[in-house]
């Protein structure tokens, strides 16, 4: 067990001085925002967030470490968020190395719509593949292929993946240069890349997929969060 606990604690240093998560705290300003942290880990990132934020993941240890350390963390599965009680009016949701293993994506997507406030910050860490293909073969460049992902995204596919479910792009960048138009020319060859998104409250399916799945119980749930209308 003491073993276990030293192994989380040295999970939090590597964290905190990571020059690009605390470019991305400063530049978005979440060290003051309410954030929910789906797959928190031990909270590593959780405990930079602001007052109110809550991490939610699958294993005990993690949980009862949080409780040893007044780090508030939730157990459930992110996608079944909808079941759990979470609360809600989060001004920014972070997921980072997470959307790559997730059964349903865009499922998962719409689901945080209604637990965050109308203007809330989406970030997605996830990891890409290259636009130029021969870089694969480069270790660096490997990391979108590792076995335990399920899912795989170019840069563009991973920001049409994030606005066809609701939720309005505003950059896709690595973080690695503070220079934004340096970090968005990088961010076409980098391996891991942030989507920061809006959610979008105007957000409804277009008709054709309504009518491929209004008479579908499986997709009731869906279609209710964003209560979708057919002309």
């Amino acid at each position: 067990m003491n073993q276990d606990v030293s192994r989380a604690d040295k999970r939090f240093e590597p964290v905190r001085n990571s020059t690009t998560f605390n470019r991305i705290l400063d530049t978005l300003e979440l060290r003051t925002k309410k954030v929910l942290d789906m797959g928190c880990g031990y909270g590593e990132y959780l405990i930079h967030f602001g007052q109110g934020s809550v991490g939610v993941t699958t294993t005990s240890a993690e949980v009862e470490y949080g409780k040893q350390r007044n780090i508030k963390i939730i157990q459930g599965n992110v996608e079944l968020i909808d079941e759990i009680n979470i609360g809600g009016d989060f001004e920014g949701i972070w997921a980072n190395n997470l959307f790559e293993h997730l059964l349903s994506p865009h499922a998962f997507l719409i689901k945080l719509k209604p637990i965050a406030l109308n203007n809330a910050l989406l970030v997605l860490g996830v990891p890409v593949v290259p636009r130029i293909i021969m870089l694969m073969k480069i270790n660096k460049f490997r990391g979108a292929l590792a076995v335990a992902h399920i899912n795989f995204f170019t840069r563009e596919t991973l920001k049409l993946t994030v606005e066809r479910a609701g939720w309005k792009v505003q950059e896709v960048r690595p973080f690695v240069f503070s220079n934004r138009i340096l970090d968005r020319a990088f961010s076409f060859f980098a391996p891991h890349v942030y989507v920061v998104a809006r959610n979008d409250t105007q957000f409804r399916y277009q008709e054709k997929k309504l009518k491929e799945w209004q008479d579908d119980s499986h997709y009731k749930k869906l279609l209710d969060i964003v209560s979708y209308k057919i002309s």
